[in-house]
């Protein structure tokens, strides 16, 4: 038997992870760390061996699509990193500003489109962009940086590539896709509010044409805009595809394995890749800490079955103490805003509610949107606290914009919630 009893063993084990990420230790070392922690803490130590190997066992379901989204998110990290290294995340940036000549459209756009290179503090990459379109506008810094914050953050609830979203998927059971289609009107109105909290009475002006847009021009940049998506283009319709066929790959995590490396076989055509320039991101730590960071979801997910957690709550579900909508919705965005990572919120929330509901596409996406904009709005979100620094903003005048907009998105994630229809 464990040393300590369930509920205290999660509250010793959060501390310790907590410490962690005030440490900034990497994220896989802090996930798999408190796992491990956890386990000792609340398990027979015999068995601890057996939950570490049963994680990735490749003979059962569970265990072979764990390893499917390791490797997954592995491809999409490197797929990441060859964007950048390539320029080809730059030239999609420059054709895109260069063909729609609407500052606030642009100011939308781009940082969404550079929100598809992962990587964590990533809103750096669009700031200097963000900092020049909005120069037009004659945006104040804490509206840049909330812009900039915003529109980056759009684009992952519906990104079939979004590890967070895979990973959630993974744990829950559920379908990815079903869970993005229930994003989609959340991202709408996300997008919808963000343009209205970010250009509120910004008067319109016309973009300073640096060169005059012919029609070949124009043609130029629409195919030099076309040929730095097709990666990524590719990499979605392959998982959908695959995803439609019915022989229950995505169910397995094949569908986004497959169709990354696919994603990546096009990104080196296109780019025309060396060997050397192919395994350059290989060399670096960032891959392997989130990679690893994902085998600490399952992990802890595992352990924290393992101890019983879920059954603590269950109780106060059965007795009516806690509302079902209050665990799906507090737990994962409280723990979302105090990690400062999606991953860790849904890697602790999904085990702790598996053993009190049921969960459906609905239960997952509200789960997950809680968690993202939870993590969204953190302090300790790095690209947060990094956009702040670079318009040189106090997080306080940037909370004045980013507050209504995170109400606003909540409360249509509640609103699909509870409509009558399932998917």
């Amino acid at each position: 038997m464990g040393l300590l009893d369930p509920l205290t063993a999660v509250a010793v084990s959060f501390c310790f992870l907590g410490v962690l990420l005030y440490r900034r230790v990497n994220l896989g070392i802090t996930l798999n760390a408190t796992a491990i922690v956890l386990a000792l803490l609340s398990l027979d130590w015999w068995g601890i061996p057996s939950i570490v190997y049963a994680t990735v066992n490749p003979f059962k379901s569970e265990g072979l699509l764990a390893i499917s989204v390791i490797f997954a998110t592995f491809g999409i990290m490197w797929l990441s990193q060859l964007y950048k290294e390539t320029g080809e995340i730059t030239k999609l940036s420059e054709s895109l500003s260069h063909l729609v000549k609407n500052p606030k459209i642009v100011l939308s756009v781009l940082p969404a489109v550079i929100g598809f290179l992962q990587v964590a503090g990533g809103a750096l990459m669009s700031a200097p962009i963000v900092d020049s379109e909005a120069e037009k506008l004659k945006l104040k810094a804490e509206r840049k940086a909330y812009v900039n914050l915003w529109f980056r953050h759009t684009i992952f609830p519906v990104y079939p590539l979004s590890q967070v979203l895979i990973v959630t998927a993974a744990l829950t059971g559920i379908a990815l896709f079903s869970i993005i289609l229930l994003q989609i009107p959340t991202v709408a109105v996300m997008v919808v509010v963000g343009f209205l909290v970010g250009f509120w009475k910004v008067p319109d002006v016309k973009s300073e044409e640096k060169f005059k847009m012919t029609k070949g021009k124009a043609g130029l940049e629409f195919k030099r805009f076309i040929t730095s998506f097709s990666p990524l283009m590719a990499t979605i319709v392959v998982a959908v595809f695959i995803g439609a066929l019915g022989y229950g790959l995505s169910m397995l995590g094949f569908d986004v394995l497959i169709a990354t490396f696919a994603g990546l076989v096009i990104l080196a055509i296109i780019s025309r890749l060396n060997r050397k320039a192919l395994v350059k991101p290989l060399k670096g730590l960032g891959i392997y800490g989130v990679t690893l960071a994902v085998y600490g979801a399952f992990l802890l997910r595992n352990v924290i079955v393992a101890a019983g957690v879920s059954e603590v709550f269950k109780q106060f579900v059965a007795n009516g103490s806690i509302d079902i909508v209050i665990l799906l919705t507090a737990v994962p965005a409280v723990l979302g805003f105090l990690t400062g990572s999606p991953h860790g919120a849904i890697a602790i929330s999904v085990p702790i509610l598996t053993g009190v509901i049921t969960f459906s596409a609905k239960t997952a996406a509200l789960l997950y949107i809680s968690a993202y904009l939870g993590y969204t709005i953190s302090p300790t979100h790095l690209c947060f606290t990094f956009t702040a620094d670079y318009f040189k903003s106090p997080l306080g005048k940037v909370y004045k914009y980013v507050i209504p907009s995170f109400i606003a998105t909540f409360a249509t994630a509640l609103l699909v919630y509870f409509l009558p229809f399932s998917i």
